[in-house]
């Protein structure tokens, strides 16, 4: 997959000036003024441009390094991911940079830049939750390097993505809680600026409204990060109800671990009283009393799939793509914690 790159002369014709005045601004020499050097330096990034040593070396040899953004290594279900990107990329001979962006848009912009003049062959993301726009990506388009986005993904762009169906997932967590006769089923939702916790929620309701169950908005909380903190006070606070949930469908394994917890230290048999479903298959899952009953998302497959059509790609020159879908099927693990 392979594009014409942006060169001096290209840059030149798009500010109307000479490529030695766009050299000596790049380079930041004093006799050119501040306002030429941020107008030069603006579009440089816009388009892509990269001095052309880097663009040489992408032109002369494979640097067979491809380039990772993750909002966070220390959750499970990324690391999972970075280790089936890892895994794939090793076996074909790449090697692997990983950044996080702490789920902070102005750090993910600046991560962009690094990696291109680190001069990787092909990019693998996840978008930080405070990204709305995407140029940063686009322009490496511009100049031939393939992206491939993960799990949360630009939903209204032509790009390469892997993904599980949220929605269905959801739907399917709902009804399994509905199918052990759970009549009052509360949810613990994620971040609603973020595509796939509005697809769980949506799920969760679909479920609910197929099974003639109302929706009530008490027992739906909504959280910003979903941590063990926020489903501890969601879970207290449905304890506070007259009527108690009998049934949680949670956005996550962390909020349905804690859920778990605070029921219990009040007395409500899990799953007797109250059935409990997570998200994601976090090994906690496996470790809590009751073992929780969870959706696995396939983080591991996601990474490696991510990693096979990204170095499909780089290495196939023949092959145009700009975009592609690959959604993974998800399975719902059933344990002690949902079965009444």
């Amino acid at each position: 997959m392979k594009k014409n790159r942006i060169t001096l002369k290209d840059l030149a014709k798009e500010l109307n000036l000479s490529p030695s005045t766009i050299s000596r601004a790049l380079d930041n020499h004093p006799a050119i003024s501040a306002a030429t050097k941020k107008k030069v330096q603006d579009k440089a990034e816009e388009l892509g441009f990269m001095p052309n040593s880097i663009a040489s070396s992408f032109r002369k040899k494979k640097t067979s390094s491809i380039g990772v953004i993750v909002p966070r290594i220390d959750i499970h279900f990324h690391s999972l991911v970075i280790s089936g990107i890892e895994d794939f990329s090793y076996q074909r001979g790449y090697n692997v940079t990983i950044f996080q962006s702490k789920d902070l848009s102005k750090r993910e912009k600046e991560i962009t830049k690094i990696l291109q003049n680190k001069m990787v062959e092909g990019i693998i993301v996840c978008l930080a939750t405070e990204t709305k726009t995407y140029d940063h990506f686009k322009k490496f388009k511009k100049f031939g390097v393939p992206i491939v986005f993960y799990d949360r993904v630009p939903a209204d762009l032509n790009f390469n993505k892997i993904v599980i169906n949220d929605f269905e997932s959801s739907f399917m967590a709902t009804e399994h809680l509905i199918n052990k006769g759970c009549n009052r089923i509360a949810h613990i939702a994620g971040n609603q600026s973020t595509d796939i916790f509005k697809a769980r929620l949506e799920g969760y309701k679909a479920a609910l409204t197929k099974h003639k169950m109302d929706i009530d908005k008490d027992i739906i909380s909504f959280t910003e990060n979903l941590t063990y903190e926020e489903g501890a006070l969601c879970a207290s606070k449905y304890l506070s109800l007259d009527s108690i949930p009998d049934g949680i469908f949670c956005a996550n394994d962390y909020t349905a671990v804690s859920a778990i917890q605070v029921f219990r230290k009040a007395g409500i048999d899990i799953p007797k009283q109250t059935a409990i479903v997570g998200f994601s298959n976090y090994p906690i899952s496996r470790v809590i009393e009751p073992h929780l009953t969870t959706v696995n998302d396939q983080a591991f497959q996601m990474g490696a799939a991510a990693a096979k059509l990204l170095i499909r790609l780089i290495e196939d020159e023949d092959e145009i793509i700009n975009s592609e879908t690959i959604s993974l099927k998800t399975e719902l693990i059933v344990r002690e914690s949902s079965m009444r």
